[in-house]
């Protein structure tokens, strides 16, 4: 290895006789962990009824207070009882739009019947009146 290279990256594939002091002796415990709920779940084996904010990878630490302090990551795809009241109101919106757009295609269909009648209404009485006139007109000329 050259004088050159600062850092070497290298992966131990096999283990020898007996562990290497400081660098396989010891296990080292993972930095981060998932952040993705299923993925946590996948990681600790947990069915869908476990909770999975315990089992969050998380690091403790004092603060500059000297606080012990606890950060873990925000759990994504977390499903809270928020979601599902969110869930249940936008299943409830699309079923009220449904309803709605049925009673106001009813409404404009029964508007629709009702111009319809009143112009062959209108149609009729213009026709029935150019008769008379022209029936007067005829008897007129008689």
């Amino acid at each position: 290895v050259g004088a050159d290279i600062a850092v070497l990256n290298l992966v131990v594939s096999s283990m020898g006789p007996a562990p290497v002091p400081g660098l396989t002796d010891e296990p080292v415990p993972r930095r981060l962990g998932p952040k993705r709920a299923n993925n946590i779940r996948k990681l600790f084996n947990l069915d869908k009824n476990d909770d999975v904010r315990k089992y969050v990878i998380a690091r403790e630490f004092t603060n500059k207070k000297g606080i012990q302090q606890r950060k873990a990551p925000k759990i994504q795809r977390l499903v809270t009882p928020l979601m599902l009241q969110r869930k249940r109101a936008r299943k409830a919106e699309k079923l009220n739009s449904v309803l709605r757009n049925k009673e106001e295609a009813a409404e404009y269909k029964k508007l629709v019947a009702q111009r319809l009648a009143e112009q062959k209404e209108a149609r009729r009485s213009l026709l029935s009146q150019r008769r008379s006139t022209r029936k007067s007109l005829k008897a007129a000329a008689e």
